[in-house]
């Protein structure tokens, strides 16, 4: 997993102008065939979650996780990594509003139009409707996090929203919050119970 981490770091640098070298290099060495092209760390950490919950080591399967700093990036990283880059597999999950970049960037790049999977709203939206959002309230103040819940519901803006739009806000407002509950509600989810974007992402690795 760290040399992942290396490799994450190095593609990352080079889509900002750094050097090719060194991402190529850690590619090649650790055997990476595809890379799996992600909005943000919360669903990095949802997909590595899922796929340790299923017995599944996607570093050792020569898969490489990739946050892409939001939608509008992934055209920049599916041409370096791609068929016209380093030569990988693409996939990736999105939110339905980022579809066309999607779609746009993997086309570009020579990658399949629709080799990516689509959540109808974002993947925390997936997983509150999956579980329930009575059992997401039970996950939260087992996270210790009932009192933060507590005070942001009584906000104003939060009473004419449905419970799942409730919750779905909430995960969102506390710096690294999302990136926390990705791998907690992914747990939460018991056997074959993944949102079908998330499932299907796995599958297809």
């Amino acid at each position: 997993m760290a040399g992942m981490g290396e490799l994450r770091d190095a593609v990352t640098a080079w889509a900002a102008g750094g050097p090719e070298g060194p991402a190529r290099e850690l590619a090649a060495r650790l055997a990476v065939r595809t890379a799996v092209l992600l909005e943000g760390p919360s669903d990095v950490a949802a997909v590595h979650a899922l796929a340790g919950s299923r017995g599944r080591d996607l570093a050792a399967e020569g898969v490489c996780v990739l946050p892409i700093g939001g939608a509008m990036s992934v055209g920049r990283y599916a041409a370096l990594l791609g068929p016209a880059g380093l030569g990988l597999r693409l996939t990736g999950l999105c939110d339905e509003a980022e579809r066309p970049y999607y779609a746009r960037g993997f086309e570009r790049a020579g990658a399949a139009r629709d080799g990516f999977f689509v959540c109808a709203a974002d993947l925390e939206d997936e997983l509150i409707r999956v579980l329930g959002t009575a059992r997401v309230a039970e996950i939260v103040e087992e996270e210790g996090d009932l009192r933060s819940l507590r005070t942001f519901l009584r906000q104003p803006a939060q009473r004419a929203r449905a419970p799942q739009q409730q919750f779905r806000r909430f995960l969102g407002t506390t710096s690294g919050r999302k990136i926390h509950y990705g791998g907690v509600l992914v747990r939460a989810l018991g056997d074959g119970r993944a949102p079908a974007p998330l499932d299907g992402l796995l599958a297809a690795l």
